[in-house]
């Protein structure tokens, strides 16, 4: 299939590269006035997928049919990234979100189409270096989808791609368990790492911070359930005491770096259900005041 990468930082560098080193076409979509500054040989450094170079070339504009548009920018900056995927450029081609958070899948199926956007996610530590530079840190890269029934055959040939390249690749039936599994880990680690400015084993090993933890995940469950998905927190405390102490989350690295965090992408759907389902989430509204706090 040929594949376009709208935001070509670390997720999306590492998926492009991995596409372009096992032969599969790859353009990546980046800024206006910034096509000259990516290389066309994509580099990245992974202990999994090993260090290695690929081709592939650079546009601002979606120009040409491609088969699948991964979008990977954060979402922060996603509204102004679309403007380089328009409606009518997309043709049979399908938008496959690796965003973080869960309103921005129908902010997506608004502007292409609900069968036009096929609904992912990814597990992953990825940083860019620099342009077409990326170093995949975690030894996993895990995707997932959540096909209709008329995008299963283009998710299963998807995943098909992704897994010979190195990744892993699942296709899943429940979109909304999918999301919200997602976020149920994600919220409380990164808010928990960010507002505490320490890694996952050092929130861990602090009473108040693992409690503060271990309250936001069941905040985030709460209102999943009550949103329909099928998710408990029992799997996601015993994921989040899997994972390896030294883990930091990006909001974090985002803070630190001056940049701004995906506060309302990965808080924002908590705190807003849990006033539209009448559930409490002082916790997770606690870590995110002290986070805005910081800045």
């Amino acid at each position: 299939m040929r594949h376009a990468v709208l935001g070509a930082g670390g997720v999306g560098g590492l998926v492009g590269s991995a596409l372009a080193k096992d032969g599969q076409p790859v353009t990546l979509l980046v800024r206006p006035g910034r096509r000259d500054h990516y290389p066309e040989r994509l580099s990245v450094e992974s202990d999994t997928l090993g260090t290695f170079e690929a081709l592939a070339q650079v546009a601002d504009r979606l120009d040409g049919q491609f088969d699948v548009v991964w979008i990977t920018v954060k979402a922060t900056a996603l509204e102004a990234a679309l403007r380089a995927v328009a409606p009518e450029k997309l043709g049979d081609g399908v938008v496959v979100p690796l965003l973080n958070g869960v309103d921005h899948v129908e902010q997506l199926r608004d502007r292409y189409g609900p069968e036009r956007v096929l609904p992912g996610t990814i597990r992953v530590e990825a940083e860019q270096m620099g342009p077409g530079r990326v170093r995949h840190l975690s030894a996993f890269a895990d995707v997932q989808v959540a096909p209709s029934p008329a995008t299963r055959a283009r998710a299963e040939a998807l995943c098909e791609e992704l897994r010979t390249a190195g990744l892993t690749c699942e296709v899943r039936d429940d979109g909304v368990a999918m999301l919200w599994s997602k976020l149920c880990f994600l919220a409380p680690f990164a808010l928990a790492t960010t507002a505490s400015g320490g890694s996952l084993g050092v929130v861990r090993l602090d009473e108040q911070w693992r409690a503060r933890l271990e309250e936001c995940v069941n905040d985030a469950c709460a209102v999943a359930v009550a949103e329909g998905a099928k998710v408990a927190p029992e799997p996601i405390l015993a994921a989040l005491e899997g994972a390896p102490d030294h883990f930091r989350s990006s909001m974090q690295k985002d803070v630190a770096a001056g940049r701004p965090p995906e506060l309302d992408a990965i808080a924002g759907p908590i705190l807003r259900g849990g006033k539209e389902h009448g559930i409490d989430v002082s916790a997770t509204r606690a870590l995110v005041d002290r986070i805005v706090a910081l800045g």
